[in-house]
């Protein structure tokens, strides 16, 4: 397996459904673009999700990658507005207590993290890192899977990754749990 580089998206708007980036989140995208261009990134995955198609489009124009969906990078529950938003907070709260919990529509904590865990494991061998752009609450769960509860940054599950944050796997161990020093 490939150095990768797990990309959250980049700001959303705050809306129900599949939101695009904000003018912030765009801007983030390509910084990340810059540094993912830096790395010597050599394939660019992303989720089908359009927050994660539009992060993944501004990091295309900067390294020239052509971005490949992949459905497997999708997040795990997406808040779709047929709820209040505060019934999807408790809803994604309990998903993340209890790992092995199946909300109406979703998967489990665990589930999307094998999900991305094999995603990860069929990526072919390339000459250099590959970027791949997801989610934060599926980052998370990975996270969570290769690692104990005790090695994640404290902050994690409380607030999540922030936008455009990188997490860097290799061979499935983690190295960098969300950074976004490339953003300043």
């Amino acid at each position: 397996m490939a150095v990768a580089y797990l990309v959250q998206h980049g700001e959303k708007e705050p809306v129900p459904g599949d939101p695009g980036l904000t003018p912030a989140g765009r801007q983030q995208a390509s910084r990340t673009g810059r540094w993912l261009h830096g790395r010597g990134v050599q394939a660019l995955y992303t989720s089908p999700m359009r927050r994660a198609r539009e992060t993944a489009e501004a990091i295309a124009s900067v390294t020239g990658l052509a971005a490949q969906p992949d459905a497997r990078l999708a997040e795990r529950l997406n808040w779709d507005g047929s709820q209040p938003y505060e019934a999807f907070l408790a809803l994604w709260a309990r998903t993340t207590e209890d790992r092995d919990f199946i909300p109406p529509g979703g998967e489990s904590s665990r589930q999307a993290a094998a999900r991305l865990q094999a995603f990860l494991a069929a990526l072919p061998d390339t000459p250099g890192p590959v970027a791949v752009v997801t989610h934060g609450g599926i980052t998370t769960d990975l996270l969570r899977n290769l690692l104990d509860e005790d090695s994640l940054p404290p902050q994690l599950l409380a607030t999540g990754i922030p936008p455009c944050a990188v997490t860097t796997i290799d061979d499935l161990t983690v190295v960098m749990i969300a950074s976004t020093a490339h953003l300043s």
